[in-house]
């Protein structure tokens, strides 16, 4: 199976994808749907700002169906 999210994806292109990514995201407290930062902050960018494991958001985000 082919993972749809990737790490190098800026929040934005995530976002397009589903509307379930707000919610995991939400899940690690990121909201990142308001956020100014989205268009052009990489999943990567983002989880390490919040000190957060980027492997584990990415994880999250290939379990949506």
């Amino acid at each position: 199976m082919s993972e749809k999210f990737n790490k190098d994806m800026t929040f934005h292109q995530a976002l397009q994808v589903s509307p379930e990514v707000a919610g995991v995201l939400g899940q690690f407290n990121l909201g990142c749907v308001g956020c100014m930062g989205a268009m052009n902050e990489t999943i990567e960018q983002g989880a390490r700002a919040h000190g957060l494991d980027v492997e584990d958001i990415i994880k999250a985000l290939n379990a949506i169906d």
